[in-house]
């Protein structure tokens, strides 16, 4: 996992602009502290950080190959970030092809794909990975994105060509580009929509999942090498859960090669927990234990209170896993005050280029941190509930009718009465957020494929199943990413495998939900491994703290920027906020954070906001 960036210009010497490319490069450091480079050729600059993995002294990037074209050695140069987890079978496909290795690396491997079969060498890899790849044969800059969107990847085309980079920070350190956010990028930000390929900087776009986007001397061209596409199951209920089992087996044994300490996520649901419990089992037949983590907060036990998304703490269930399964296994207590800390919400902020916090973000990041101390890889149970349907919302009567996107329409439903904004009523009314919502909406459920005799009941929920693949689980990749790699922490997802995406997909929602409750398939699939208490847990999403100090704490820091006369009230309603501030309930909680984020990213980006 790594941190890449680059600059092709057609017109422009590149070699005057080493500066600038070293600072676009080392705006990545955090998720490359291993190891820096820049390769520089006409027309093209690449830059990257390392973050060793796989083959650590081999590895090491960019990394060049030659190849022969007209009678002549040519160099292609790549910088890559994440991994591909059928290298070893590629190595052995391209070795027979006539290649020869230098290293024992992916990276090596993901070259030479690409010279021995051109840009359809992205069909053939299965991974997470954002590669750029520059072709002196055709002068051609090509950049790839896996499937389902896992790493970032970002884009800015400029008057004689384009700039990149794994996140907007490498992009935005080029003194061309400038710090500006337009109507569209603020409705993307407030909405949670996550519409393919835009990005919050005006300008800036993301190279959409499972697509190859080339730029050459006329302009940019895109190509979609992969999309989540409507089929006929044909497998009975029983050869379903078997097949999900086989397919979890082999991408957990994938998934855990590593030259470098390797660890679970655990929350006690029965996602992170199947995780566990696999890799547990597989790691013990080589002799060894896997290594799990959870995080908690000070005084949860006492303050914790159920709710309809959160019925039971994680505490209980995460020790009776790790009991089972016989792991090494570290809780991580936080407390308010490094909830709340200032420094660590820049921090956030920071990592993520956007005013995008809060205790769920925070707690992430001094989660991800303190695993860093013990570990370099990990595995998560992340984007299961977008696979199997696990969220309540899948199983609401009521938001499965509305035509909008599920997740917010559920959000609205429960919002306490008297709920307001804190944002700008001017600034609310230029951006038309339900006019946005709209117009995303329709065209997200235009891409869905209707099988030829479905219900209409399989017909909703295959377009609720397909906007939370495409959409909503981007944005919850994205959080994943970016905290993680703040820290130089390489998250794995393997429920994002694109085979099980395709399977479950395609599976009736009635085989999903056979036995009455969510994940059955995931359930059945695994339940022989897992504590009865999990296997029988209902859906409890990622911990938040409930103890009233935080939100305090948020307060007081709000209370500030009141008093400060802060910038933040040319976006927040300042009338609005101060009861808010002034007498905080656990309702004010989402409006302080909001706040609290917007100020901080205002203080460290200076953006040009514009909504003209």
């Amino acid at each position: 996992m790594c941190g890449i960036t680059g600059w092709v210009a057609y017109r422009h010497d590149l070699g005057s602009e080493r500066d600038v490319v070293d600072a676009m490069t080392e705006t990545m450091s955090c998720r490359g502290p291993d190891a820096r480079g820049t390769w520089f050729a006409p027309h093209v600059a690449l830059g990257h950080r390392r973050l060793a993995v796989i083959d650590l002294p081999g590895g090491e990037q960019p990394m060049t190959t030659e190849v022969t074209s007209e009678g002549r050695e040519i160099t292609l140069g790549m910088v890559y970030s994440g991994e591909v987890y059928n290298y070893t079978e590629l190595r052995d496909e391209l070795r027979r092809r006539g290649h020869t290795f230098r290293t024992d690396s992916d990276t090596e491997v993901v070259l030479r794909a690409y010279a021995e079969w051109g840009t359809a060498f992205a069909e053939r890899l299965n991974g997470m990975y954002a590669l750029a790849i520059w072709d002196p044969r055709i002068e051609t800059l090509v950049m790839v994105r896996d499937r389902m969107g896992i790493k970032p990847f970002f884009y800015y085309l400029t008057a004689d060509g384009v700039l990149f980079g794994s996140e907007p920070k490498a992009i935005l350190a080029n003194p061309a580009v400038p710090a500006v956010v337009e109507a569209d990028g603020l409705r993307e930000l407030l909405t949670a929509t996550k519409t393919p390929g835009r990005s919050l900087w005006a300008g800036m776009h993301e190279v959409e999942p499972g697509t190859v986007v080339t730029v050459d001397r006329s302009g940019i061209r895109a190509s979609t090498y992969w999309r989540l596409e409507t089929k006929e199951h044909t497998d009975d209920q029983d050869t379903s859960v078997a097949q999900v089992r086989e397919l979890l087996d082999d991408i957990t044994r994938r998934q855990l090669i590593a030259d470098v300490p390797r660890c679970v996520l655990l929350s006690g649901g029965l996602d992170s927990s199947a995780i566990t419990a696999l890799a547990a089992g597989q790691l013990a037949e080589e002799g060894g234990k896997v290594r799990s983590f959870a995080v908690d907060f000070v005084g949860q036990e006492e303050n914790f209170q159920a709710t309809e998304l959160r019925g039971t703490p994680d505490t209980p269930y995460v020790h009776d896993v790790a009991d089972k399964v016989k792991s090494q296994h570290s809780d991580i207590v936080l407390d308010n005050a490094v909830l709340t800390d200032p420094e660590i919400r820049r921090k956030v902020i920071r990592a993520n280029d956007a005013p995008m916090g809060g205790d769920i973000f925070n707690s992430l990041y001094l989660l991800f941190s303190a695993i860093r101390e013990q570990s370099t890889v990990a595995l998560s149970g992340e984007s299961a509930d977008e696979v199997f349907g696990g969220y309540l919302w899948f199983h609401d009567a009521e938001v499965r009718k509305r035509e909008t996107f599920p997740w917010i329409a559920y959000a609205v439903s429960r919002r306490p009465e008297g709920h307001v904004s804190v944002l700008n009523r001017n600034i609310l009314k230029k951006l038309d957020l339900g006019g946005h919502l709209r117009d995303r909406y329709a065209d997200s459920v235009r891409e869905v494929q209707r099988l030829d005799g479905e219900s209409d009941e399989e017909w909703t929920m295959r377009k609720i199943c397909y906007l939370h693949l495409t959409r909503f689980v981007r944005i919850l990749l994205d959080r994943k990413d970016r905290m993680s790699m703040a820290v130089g922490l390489e998250v794995r997802v393997p429920f994002c495998d694109h085979r099980l995406v395709e399977y479950v997909y395609n599976t009736p929602w009635s085989m999903k939900t056979f036995d009455g409750k969510e994940k059955s398939l995931l359930r059945a699939a695994t339940r022989d491994v897992l504590p009865e208490s999990v296997a029988e847990r209902k859906k409890s999403p990622y911990p938040q703290t409930q103890d009233p100090a935080y939100v305090d704490a948020l307060a007081d820091q709000v209370r500030g920027l009141l008093a400060d006369h802060h910038s933040v009230f040319d976006l927040v309603d300042r009338k609005t906020l101060e009861p808010l501030a002034l007498t905080p309930t656990p309702e004010s909680r989402r409006h302080l954070e909001q706040t609290l984020s917007l100020a901080t990213w205002l203080d460290l980006y200076h953006p040009d906001i514009k909504l003209n």
